[in-house]
């Protein structure tokens, strides 16, 4: 067996057949990425080694499932394999470590931050220690799986619900008063798997949340066509708006895009540029001040439109 050394850790081949996947519920699935993976492999075959432990009872594998079941699909037998240890715990905090260069998303993060929690016992300071990071930055996460079901997670993990949509929409109805976590359940559940769009997902959403109690049984009885369409006719019929409510509606309309962009984008390791930190320091600035002045616009507007 060909073996050599790539920074502290020994890389070898291992037949897939003889890995464990007990953590592949904790990877995101992505369709479109993994079908891009495929036809890369395909042509040049693994080219960047999958990671995992080595314990007592056989390799489990901890990163690298897109690759895995690409190679599985094109009946390729062996991989390029690095070792991260002999136990679990020390295998997932060298993975979290290195999160940022492994790709590992924040519900990814997340779900491994759980398992060191609950499953290995550590604190939330021991955590924080090992990983060279604030306690906060480890209750958050813990936060966000506390907040989820199984049944959500099991859909936002193998790819049946937009990530997007959970982590900047669904989850600020949650702080609403009279909306349970059950009602959001509910919700991802109806929609899972439908190939909707992120629009799509959040137009239904708020028929669902604030409408009345028949459009929310159409969409929890999976009828989405009729309530869809309702949606669409109230977002695309002008009857009754003036020229200057229609410029109203479009900013809106805009600003929604546009805090989504920016929620979306602020968590993306690529902001690490020192000009870009500081002048976006001075334009948060800017917008923070306005923030409550802003908000109690808002929040006036929408009380008036809801008695109207």
């Amino acid at each position: 067996m060909k073996t050599l050394l790539k920074g502290s850790h020994m890389l070898r081949e291992i037949e897939l057949c003889q890995l464990d996947l007990r953590y592949e519920g904790h990877r995101m699935r992505q369709e479109s990425a993994e079908s891009r993976l495929l036809s890369s492999i395909a042509q040049r075959g693994i080219e960047e080694a999958l990671e995992g432990v080595d314990t007592p009872t056989g390799s489990i594998l901890l990163n690298g499932f897109k690759r895995y079941r690409c190679a599985r699909k094109l009946q390729i037998q062996m991989a390029p394999y690095i070792s991260l240890g002999q136990d679990e715990t020390v295998g997932i905090v060298s993975l979290l470590r290195t999160s940022h260069q492994k790709a590992l998303g924040l519900l990814e993060q997340a779900g491994f931050v759980d398992e060191l929690k609950n499953v290995r016992q550590m604190s939330v300071a021991e955590i924080a220690d090992e990983l060279g990071v604030s306690k906060s930055w480890v209750s958050m996460r813990l936060g966000l799986m506390d907040q989820m079901s199984q049944s959500v997670r099991r859909e936002l993990f193998k790819g049946a619900f937009p990530v997007y949509c959970y982590m900047y929409h669904l989850r600020r109805f949650m702080r609403m008063n009279g909306i349970k976590r059950e009602q959001i359940e509910q919700f991802v559940l109806a929609v899972s798997g439908k190939r909707l769009s992120v629009r799509e997902i959040e137009q239904l959403s708020h028929g669902f949340f604030r409408g009345p109690e028949s459009f929310r049984q159409e969409i929890l009885q999976g009828n989405l066509a009729l309530p869809l369409e309702r949606v669409r006719k109230a977002m695309a019929d002008p009857e009754g708006c003036n020229e200057f409510e229609r410029v109203m509606l479009n900013d809106l309309d805009i600003l929604q895009k546009y805090m989504q962009r920016v929620m979306g984008k602020s968590l993306d390791p690529q902001l690490q540029n020192r000009a870009f930190h500081a002048q976006s320091h001075l334009l948060t600035a800017g917008i923070l001040s306005r923030s409550t002045a802003f908000f109690q616009t808002l929040r006036q507007l929408h009380d008036r439109n809801g008695q109207a």
